[in-house]
Formats: C-alpha cells, structure tokens, sequence
C-alpha cells in the first residue's frame, strides 16, 4: 500500500491510497480539475472516495466526483452539511467498519468543531493506514499499523503573533498540536509502521522542518511532509 498526499492543508486535501492497480482518495478538498490532474486524469482505477467531514478544505469537490462515476463515503451529518444525495453518497457510521472495492474502512470520531468529524483505519488486507485529521486528540488506540497520516498543524511556539485570541483559541480545541502527534504516535503500536505522513500544517503556525524532525527522532521511523499547496 502506497500513500501518495497531492494536497495538504488549509488550501485543500487530496490524499491517495494505492494498492495493485487499485485508488481510494481521502478528501476531495480540491475542485475536480485539480483531482483529475492530480491523478493524471485516469479515475477508471479509483474506487471510492472518504470524506472526513463537512469544511470546504476538505470536501469542496466531493458533488463533482460523484458526478464523475466515483462513490463517495461519509457520515450522515457530513452529507447533510453539504447536501447531498443520490446513488454515488454512503453514510457510514462511526466505529462500523464498511467495505470500498477491495479496501475495508472503520471511521472513528475526530475532536473537531465540525458535526460528524471522521478519522479512518484503513486496511488493503495486506497494510493498515491510519488516517486523522481535525482533530485535537484521538482517543483510540491501534494495532498493526503500517502507514500513518496525522494532523501536525501547530505548536504553541510557532504560533504566529498575528494568530488573534479566537482563532488560537479554535487551534487549541480542533486541531492537532505537535505534542499530541507524537503522544498519540508514542501510544499506538508502532512496530510495524513503516512511515509516518504529517499532514494538514498550518501555513501560518507551524514549522514544518522543525515538525519533521521532531517526529522522526521521537518515533524513529521515516517522516514525510508536504507543506500547505498556497
């Protein structure tokens, strides 16, 4: 299993899962130009798409894939939020694992501002990904992962001085610190993880170099990261 991050950030998300020849996105926080161009305009192998939840940076292209032939996956409080219906929407349900092509999925509750906020465990029948974002902590735990993609949007140290008391404020309640990743790294099994994806950096609050190192010298296993797209 390969995770490939075509966007990151608060300027979209587009995230990638391949295995053989088959796709699953996560997110389509992106318009359907760029999903297209980003997949080098060959949809034929994705089969389906996971919505974490209903903020535009994550889901603005999601009526747009459907009508393109790709089912879309979310919770049910993510399809009203963005109106949607028709054969392509499935409303999955929380900790309730469900079944995309030859992916099998279990989305867990993310602490985020957002009704209906979703993490994903994902698994090829080979690999586990574990895939959270939005949210300020996990509660879960989990075994036997391979691939992990976690929010790294901020630490209070490189918080911007322009950053106003309402929107730190929000950082603190809905997004994933620094310290917490790697809390939440240090207390999942990660013998068998392989690589770690930091995603969703705040382009105003973070330090995406500084992050990456940290990361990887608190888990010891190779970290990537793409910063925000604009």
């Amino acid at each position: 299993m390969k995770l490939i991050t075509h966007y990151s950030g608060s300027s979209g998300n587009l995230y990638q899962l391949k295995s053989g020849d088959a796709s699953l996105l996560i997110e389509a926080g992106v318009t359907v130009k760029r999903i297209k161009h980003a997949l080098d305009f060959c949809l034929s192998s994705v089969q389906g798409c996971l919505v974490s939840h209903a903020h535009l940076d994550h889901s603005c292209g999601v009526k747009d894939v459907m009508r393109a032939g790709i089912d879309c996956y979310m919770t049910r409080e993510t399809a009203d939020a963005l109106g949607l219906d028709g054969h392509r929407l499935h409303i999955v349900e929380p900790m309730q694992q469900f079944k995309v092509g030859g992916w099998t999925a279990i989305p867990f509750p993310a602490q985020h501002d957002c009704p209906g906020a979703v993490g994903y465990l994902v698994s090829d029948g080979v690999e586990k990904l574990l895939f959270a974002t939005d949210t300020f902590y996990v509660h879960y735990r989990f075994q036997g992962l391979n691939i992990v993609a976690v929010e790294c949007n901020y630490s209070p140290e490189t918080i911007s001085p322009d950053c106003s008391p309402a929107r730190k404020k929000r950082l603190y309640s809905s997004h994933m610190s620094l310290s917490n990743c790697i809390r939440l790294l240090k207390a999942n099994d990660l013998s068998k993880v392989r690589e770690i994806h930091l995603i969703h950096m705040s382009r105003d609050n973070s330090d995406p170099s500084a992050f990456q190192k940290a990361v990887q010298q608190a888990t010891g296993i190779p970290t990537y990261m793409k910063e925000d797209n604009q």
